[in-house]
């Protein structure tokens, strides 16, 4: 006889099965559909006024957050009832869930993408919320191999259960080459700037995930719907917002 802990809250896709039961399982359950397509949106509240003379004035409102539209390809039923029945046995408006990107599951250096597999990288030391760039460090030396402009992370602090919101890196400086006045980088460090700046504050020894970042999302509308063709192919797409707690 065999139980689970939780039901999955993770939009079914290749590497996120789902079983009949509705938990997340690898070994046993049944995989959802790839993306065809990912439309991809970063919003961030900005004021901005003008003088009579055109003279600009701006102001940063401090809320960012992302959005986004997954197609898919036009699937048979038992490929598109992993995704809906995920999504009818909750109201996504209103309970959020997870949607990993498949072009964000992983960092672009092939290096780094395995050294993190086994050296767990974390926060240096706490730092508060604003705050654009944080050193982390590694287990072993990451001089060779290190994230890359573009990648993407969450941050897991055990004592933050809330922390959820997921950042860009903007900028990569390393132990060989950094911002002269600084402060160098030890060796198995390496210091990371990114957008949005910290939505909270995070405390040393916090985890970095840079493997599967997660986004905390909703969806944008009440209504839910898709097509079925005369092939008895299913068309459905999903409009998603990111939330946090």
């Amino acid at each position: 006889m065999a139980t689970f802990t939780t039901f999955s809250n993770f939009l079914p896709d290749p590497t996120h099965p789902i079983t009949k039961a509705g938990d997340l399982s690898v070994p046993l359950g049944t995989p959802g559909p790839g993306f065809s397509a990912v439309g991809f949106q970063s919003i961030t509240d900005t004021q901005v006024s003008r003088t009579v003379s055109g003279r600009g004035v701006t102001r940063d409102g401090g809320s960012q957050h992302y959005e986004f539209t997954i197609s898919y390809n036009p699937m048979f039923r038992y490929q598109f009832d992993p995704v809906d029945t995920f999504l009818a046995g909750r109201n996504p408006r209103k309970e959020p869930f997870y949607v990993v990107l498949p072009q964000y599951s992983k960092p672009k250096n092939a290096a780094y993408a395995t050294l993190v597999l086994t050296s767990v990288p974390t926060v240096v030391a706490s730092y508060d919320p604003g705050v654009s760039k944080i050193l982390i460090t590694n287990t072993t030396s990451s001089t060779a191999a290190t994230p890359l402009p573009g990648d993407m992370f969450n941050i897991i602090d055990s004592g933050d259960f809330n922390h959820q919101k997921i950042y860009k890196i903007t900028r990569v400086e390393t132990y060989d080459y950094y911002q002269a006045g600084a402060g160098q980088p030890a060796a198995n460090q390496f210091r990371i700037h990114f957008s949005p700046p910290l939505q909270r504050a995070t405390v040393a020894g916090a985890t970095v995930m840079f493997t599967n970042p997660k986004f905390r999302v909703i969806t944008k509308s009440d209504v839910q719907e898709h097509n079925l063709n005369t092939d008895n192919l299913y068309t459905f797409s999903l409009a998603l917002e990111e939330i946090q707690p």
